[in-house]
C-alpha cells in the first residue's frame, strides 16, 4: 500500500517548483516571443517631410487610403503621401542574428547597412523639402533651372544635386551578353542599349551592394526578343522564363531582392513587350521600378513607381544633324506628320486629314522630294501619335528641331513629368478631338506658340543623348527619376523570422 504524500515529501516540493517557477517561466517566454515577432513582409512608407522633421515629438502620419488615383511621382517624392504607420522594428536577438548569418553567409552583413542608407535618404528628403518650402536657390556652375517649364525649379535643382552627391547603383554581375549587360544601341529602340551601357560604366555604380540605394537587373528585353522569340509562336512563356530565372538566381544567391521583395530594384526596357515580360515575376511587376518606353497607364504602368523612358531614335548613333532649326517666323507649315498606320489613332488621323488641307501635312509615305527632318524644321507643330503602343521618337525629334510636339496619345505617362510641366511646351489633343485639330492649333495665339517653342528649346537639354553623358541630359534625368521614386519609399528588412 503506497504511503500518503505530505508537505515535506520530495514530490510535493517538485509540484511547487512546477507551479510557481517552471510554468510562469514558460508563459513569460511565450509572451516575449509574441512581443518580439515581426511580420515577414514588413514594409513602411515614409512620413511626410513635415512629419519626419517633427518625428522627435512623436507625431505620426495618418494611414493612407487605398482609394483614389496614385499621386504624381514628383509630388510623392517632394511631399510624400500620407503613409501607413511605420511599424517599430524590434531588437534582433543574438540567436536570430546568428541564424540569419548562417542562412545568408557573410553577405548578410550588408543588410545591416539598410538602416544607414535609409537615414541618408531621409536627410536628402528633408533637404529637398526645405528647398521647396523656402524657395531656396542653389548655385550650380553648369545649370540653374528656371521658368514655368519646371514644376518647382528649386526642389528639382536641390534633388538633382543630392542625387549627384549620394546616389549609388549596384549592378548584378551575373549573366552574359547578349541577354544581359548588353542591348543594341542603334535603331528605334537604341536608347535601351545606350542607357544600359552608360549605367554599367557610370560613376553612380558601386561595387559594394551594401552601399547601394537601388539594384539594377541588367537584362535586355530587346535582346531577349531577338534571341528567344520564335516567329509566329504567340507563347509568352519562353521570353518570360528568362526574366523569371534571372530573378530566381539573384534572389537565391544574394539577400537583396528578398529583403524588400524587389522594391529597391529596377529594370529598363524600350521594347513594347517589356511590361508583359516583367509580369512573369509578380513582385517585379508590382513592386520594382520599371523604366519603360511603353509607359501606358492602362497596361499597369504606375507613374508613382515606374519611370517613363523617352524613345529616342539616333539614325547615325549620335545627335548630329538632329539639333536646331529656324525661328518661328520661318516655319511655314502649321502641322506635320509622316508615318505608317500602326494602331487606330493613326488610322483616324489619316482618315480625317490626309490630303485634305495644305496647312495640315499628314502623310503615310513621305514624297521622295521631301526630307523627313526638313519637314520638322519647317513646321510649327509636329504630331506625335501613339502607334501600336504609346511610345514614339517623334516627341523628342520635335524638341530637338524646335517643332512644338502635339501629343496624340491615350494613357501615356510623359517622361520626367514629375519635374517638367509639359503643358508649357507641348499640346495635348484627345483622340475625339482629331477632327478639330486645325481649329485647336490655330486658336493658340502666336505669342503663346512662340513661348512654347522657346521653352521646348530650353528643356531640350534634358532629352539629349551624350557620349559620355553630360549633367542634366537624358541619362541623368532618367537616373533622377529613379532617384525620386527611391527616396519616396522607406524600406525595412523583410527577413525577420
Amino acid at each position: 500500500m503506497p504511503l500518503p504524500l505530505d508537505s515535506s515529501s520530495p514530490s510535493s516540493s517538485c509540484s511547487k517548483l512546477v507551479c510557481f517557477v517552471v510554468i510562469p517561466l514558460i508563459l513569460l517566454s511565450g509572451l516575449v516571443l509574441v512581443l518580439n515577432h515581426n511580420p515577414s513582409t514588413t514594409f513602411s512608407w515614409p512620413l511626410s517631410f513635415l512629419d519626419a522633421m517633427n518625428s522627435h515629438s512623436g507625431a505620426r502620419a495618418p494611414a493612407a487610403t487605398a482609394e483614389g488615383p496614385e499621386p504624381a511621382a514628383y509630388t510623392a517624392a517632394l511631399l510624400p503621401p500620407a503613409a501607413q504607420p511605420t511599424q517599430d522594428q524590434s531588437p534582433v536577438t543574438e540567436n536570430l542574428e546568428s541564424a540569419k548569418a548562417a542562412k545568408f553567409g557573410k553577405t548578410y552583413r550588408n543588410l545591416d547597412n539598410l538602416d544607414m542608407v535609409e537615414a541618408r535618404l531621409a536627410q536628402a528628403r528633408a533637404t529637398i523639402h526645405e528647398a521647396q518650402r523656402n524657395n531656396e536657390t542653389s548655385y550650380d556652375p553648369d545649370y540653374v533651372p528656371t521658368g514655368p517649364m519646371y514644376r518647382n525649379p528649386h526642389a528639382f535643382l536641390r534633388s538633382y544635386l543630392e542625387m549627384e552627391k549620394l546616389f549609388k547603383i549596384y549592378v548584378y554581375e551575373d549573366g552574359e551578353p547578349p541577354l544581359y549587360h548588353y542591348s543594341k544601341s542603334l535603331g528605334i529602340l537604341g536608347i535601351e542599349g545606350i542607357i544600359i551601357h552608360q549605367i554599367e560604366i557610370s560613376k553612380f555604380r558601386t561595387r559594394d551592394p551594401g552601399k547601394a540605394h537601388v539594384y539594377f537587373i541588367p537584362l535586355s528585353v530587346q535582346s531577349i526578343v531577338a534571341y528567344a522569340y520564335v516567329r509566329h509562336n504567340r507563347a509568352w512563356s519562353p521570353l518570360q522564363n528568362i526574366a523569371r530565372d534571372y530573378v530566381k538566381l539573384i534572389s537565391t544567391k544574394y539577400p537583396y531582392w528578398n529583403r524588400t521583395l524587389g522594391r529597391d530594384h529596377f529594370i529598363l526596357g524600350c521594347h513594347d513587350w517589356t511590361p508583359m515580360i516583367s509580369l512573369a515575376v509578380p513582385d517585379l511587376f508590382k513592386n520594382s521600378i520599371r523604366v519603360l518606353c511603353n509607359a501606358n497607364t492602362s497596361e499597369g504602368f504606375k507613374p508613382s513607381t515606374d519611370v517613363s523612358l523617352p524613345e529616342i531614335y539616333l539614325p547615325h548613333g549620335t545627335m548630329d544633324g538632329l539639333i536646331g532649326g529656324p525661328p518661328p517666323s520661318e516655319r511655314s507649315i502649321l502641322v506635320f506628320y509622316a508615318g505608317g498606320i500602326h494602331g487606330y489613332i493613326r488610322q483616324v488621323l489619316m482618315d480625317q486629314w490626309k490630303d485634305k488641307d495644305p496647312d495640315i501635312q499628314i502623310h503615310e509615305y513621305l514624297p521622295k522630294n521631301l526630307s523627313y527632318y526638313g519637314m520638322f524644321q519647317k513646321s510649327k507643330y509636329c504630331i506625335c501619335p501613339s502607334g501600336w503602343e504609346v511610345a514614339s521618337p517623334r516627341m523628342v525629334e520635335g524638341l530637338y528641331m524646335g517643332c512644338v510636339p502635339v501629343l496624340l496619345k491615350d494613357h501615356y505617362a510623359k517622361p520626367f513629368d514629375d519635374v517638367l510641366d509639359w503643358s508649357t511646351f507641348s499640346v495635348d489633343v484627345q483622340v475625339n478631338e482629331i477632327l478639330d485639330l486645325k481649329k485647336i492649333l490655330t486658336a493658340i495665339p502666336q505669342e503663346q506658340y512662340q513661348e512654347m517653342q522657346k521653352r521646348g528649346i530650353q528643356v531640350r537639354r534634358h532629352f539629349e543623348v551624350n557620349f559620355p553623358p553630360k549633367r542634366y541630359d537624358v541619362f541623368h534625368m532618367i537616373l533622377h527619376s529613379i532617384w525620386l521614386r527611391r527616396i519616396n519609399i522607406q524600406l525595412h528588412d523583410t527577413h525577420d523570422s
